[in-house]
């Protein structure tokens, strides 16, 4: 019995080194949304002081389908994503959204003059609040808005070529029909 008692620690740490072996195996992007299929959040966010585009609100995510990014000066994977969104934004016509999070209104401002702006709307989320509303817990996120003012995908990490040619343009010209 005495024996049984020293191999507790040992079947302890092996249960545990296997769940979290378990947990590395998958991926971070394909975290669901308790949102995916519903309204999107009611919200009425601020403009970008300094981008030279319209405020943000809930209401401007009806009547078409759209594209909601949400991201930060300070984030290294939003740079990464940033050509993508700017093609995007010129070659799709697709209207694209943009939510600044946890940012300084001047430092997003900033990064929207050296990289571009693809977005028609940004709102300044310095609190972070309506960030989660929608379920955002880290920068960049993308979400694909239909028509009714759905969310229909949550796009974790930076977008790259082949999550747009595969996953996100596919969808959005279902969504579009």
């Amino acid at each position: 019995m005495r024996r049984l008692l020293y191999l507790l620690p040992l079947a302890a740490f092996t249960a545990i080194a296997l769940w979290f072996a378990i947990g590395l195996t998958r991926d971070p992007s394909r975290v669901p949304s308790a949102l995916l299929d519903r309204p999107v959040p009611e919200f009425a966010l601020p403009a970008l002081a300094g981008a030279g585009v319209a405020a943000l609100s809930s209401g401007d995510l009806r009547s078409k389908v759209a594209l909601v990014n949400v991201f930060a000066s300070w984030c290294v994977p939003c740079r990464v994503e940033h050509p993508i969104l700017m093609r995007l934004a010129r070659e799709s016509g697709l209207t694209l959204y943009g939510i600044s999070y946890k940012d300084k209104a001047e430092d997003s401002a900033r990064f929207l003059r050296e990289l571009g702006n693809p977005y028609a709307a940004i709102g300044h989320d310095e609190s972070g609040r309506v960030g989660i509303e929608w379920g955002v817990y880290g920068v960049p996120e993308t979400f694909v808005i239909d028509r009714t003012g759905h969310i229909r995908h949550k796009h974790v990490g930076p977008i790259s070529p082949k999550d747009l040619q595969e996953t996100i343009l596919p969808l959005i010209a279902s969504l579009s029909r």
